[in-house]
């Protein structure tokens, strides 16, 4: 039984291995809950890097009487104060290993920080063997151009990476770094690369063609404005597309310069970002993905993203669109996608035009399985009706449908809020949040009548949550409703 329980502990406690404040409280309690919480903090201590100082005095007492005796007769003399062991092989924990905030971390260090660069790269390479070697396994590991070290030498590099799951790099890194990782790195699934405008390593086009198995890829773009590296993106999408049979998840940040997106038959999340009017989609338009289950885009021009969701196979079930130039007729289009061709989606985040209200209630209707609703409401320089908006919503939604995000300019008037909440008395409790956008607060503000109003209906049970803020503060996801570190609250929260 105390091995269960131990189980359940740990099951419990890694609900919050993002929230340190929580953890850090919970060490004290005693020696088996400090001995269940120290490996959840040490997966990843670098997300932790504000701490980098006692981070780094931790990780220097794990150094080997050996090592500290050669650094001190290279004269690291302050290692003399580094003498006890630590209480755990807290690195033994760590999983995830970011070569960028370690080298952050050494050259900060105060014991470190006034000797000249040849001696801080003694101390780093020293370090950096504590995290890869014969006795670690790195699933994780994350590498930006300012890295410049080689990693298949290092003693263990081989064993440290056999079960690599994650790679991060820049694509510009020194081919020094990069060298003979191909051979070593064939158990990769998930890859994110951030292209260059210029100096990319075509490595990486060895890394891709060596790995077994590749099933999730990030490819981000920087300097739109000028670009050399068609080339280079052209050897790595063709590589890329050798793994079209296993990808399942793809982003991108630049329309791909060959027909990659079209290789991908069994592809189930597709996130596209764009940054520029002046980049084409047009690879979008005719794209045709049967099994595609998550669609998200930002910035990309909303005709074509209507004529992918057409081609899709009827499989959405989440649905984003933020951004893009929607006019009456596109943002009609984009909603009858939708309905015509999402009959199973539970989430969904769209803007809505005061012309296109009819159609929601069509969307309505025939997205039954409908859990979550964020729309970004139209009326920045137009009139929306907000009494029709609110019918639609408490006459139309689906049963499962009770959670809600309203971003808008000009805010709805109380009545109208009035009688969107009497009106659903009886459903589900709602789940609802308002944003904000920043020109909305100069002459129409949400008054306190409006939280009055809605603290109100929580008494009564016809709101469970409500959550209020402006655009800039805003730090929910689209369809997360409740923090992960916050309990549900019984009252209105008022986040300004």
């Amino acid at each position: 039984m105390s091995q269960l329980n131990g189980d359940v502990l740990y099951l419990i406690l890694k609900e919050l291995q993002n929230d340190k404040k929580s953890l850090f409280s919970c060490l004290r309690v005693n020696k088996t809950w400090c001995e269940i919480i120290v490996p959840i903090l040490w997966k990843n201590p670098w997300k932790f890097l504000e701490e980098r100082k006692s981070l780094c005095k931790v990780v220097t007492l794990h150094l080997s009487d050996e090592t500290k005796k050669n650094l001190k007769s290279q004269g690291f003399d302050f290692l003399t104060n580094f003498y006890h062991k630590p209480l755990f092989n807290y690195i033994s924990f760590c999983k995830i290993l970011n070569l960028y905030d370690l080298h952050v971390m050494v050259n900060t260090f105060d014991h470190i920080v006034t000797f000249p660069n040849i001696k801080k790269e003694i101390f780093e390479k020293e370090v950096t063997s504590l995290f890869i070697n014969e006795n670690t396994r790195v699933m994780h590991l994350y590498i930006k151009n300012r890295y410049n070290n080689r990693l298949n030498i290092i003693p263990g590099a081989k064993y440290s990476f056999s079960e690599l799951e994650f790679f991060s790099s820049n694509t510009n890194i020194s081919d020094n770094v990069i060298i003979g990782l191909p051979e070593i790195f064939k158990s990769i699934k998930r890859l994110e690369l951030v292209i260059e405008m210029k100096n990319n390593s075509y490595e990486f086009v060895k890394l891709i063609d060596n790995i077994d198995k590749l099933y999730h890829i990030r490819l981000y773009s920087k300097h739109y404005a000028e670009y050399d590296n068609d080339s280079f993106r052209k050897a790595l999408e063709n590589s890329l597309i050798k793994h079209a049979n296993t990808i399942q998840y793809f982003k991108t940040t630049r329309p791909p310069v060959t027909n990659i997106l079209s290789s991908f038959v069994n592809l189930k999340i597709l996130k596209v970002k764009g940054f520029s009017n002046d980049l084409s989609w047009d690879c979008l338009e005719t794209l045709s993905l049967s099994f595609l289950q998550v669609l998200k885009t930002d910035c990309i021009p909303i005709e074509k993203v209507s004529a992918l969701i057409e081609n899709t196979g009827g499989k959405l079930i989440e649905v984003s669109i933020n951004g893009g130039y929607h006019d009456e007729n596109n943002n009609k289009r984009l909603i009858q996608s939708i309905y015509n061709k999402c009959k199973k989606i539970q989430y969904l985040k769209i803007l809505i035009r005061n012309e296109n209200i009819s159609e929601l209630e069509k969307l309505l209707i025939d997205c039954q399985y409908l859990d979550g609703l964020n729309i970004n409401v139209y009326n920045d320089e137009t009139i929306f009706d907000w009494n029709y908006f609110f019918k639609v919503l408490y006459e139309s939604s689906p049963t499962n449908l009770f959670k809600f995000k309203f971003s808008f300019v000009n805010t709805f008037e109380l009545e109208s809020l009035r009688l969107f909440l009497n009106n659903w008395n009886g459903r589900h409790p709602l789940l609802f949040q308002t944003i904000q956008y920043s020109s909305w607060g100069i002459n129409n503000v949400l008054k306190r009548s409006y939280f009055d109003v809605i603290n109100l209906y929580i008494t009564q049970g016809i709101v469970s949550l409500y959550t209020h803020a402006p655009v800039e503060k805003y730090d929910f996801k689209d369809f997360d409703w409740i923090k992960a570190d916050k309990k549900a609250l019984k009252s209105w929260e008022y986040n300004f």
